[in-house]
């Protein structure tokens, strides 16, 4: 049976207003986690008021080897 170990990116949003993500970062950051074994399953943010973000979390996963 595969099995997977799970990993949880924490991506801040800038700015005073929140909703600002720094994308070249970003894709710099999951193409470094992809080279890993790193595959990113879903993402979520968390919502402040009037539709702006505090920050954007992306869930990966990658299969354990059984070595």
């Amino acid at each position: 049976m595969k099995q997977f170990e799970y990993k949880i990116l924490d991506v801040p949003a800038a700015g005073w207003w929140g909703g600002r993500i720094d994308h070249q970062e970003l894709v710099v950051k999951l193409n470094e986690l992809g080279r890993q074994g790193w595959d990113a399953v879903t993402c979520a943010d968390t919502n402040r008021h009037h539709g702006s973000s505090k920050a954007v979390f992306i869930i990966l996963k990658r299969q354990i080897n059984d070595n």
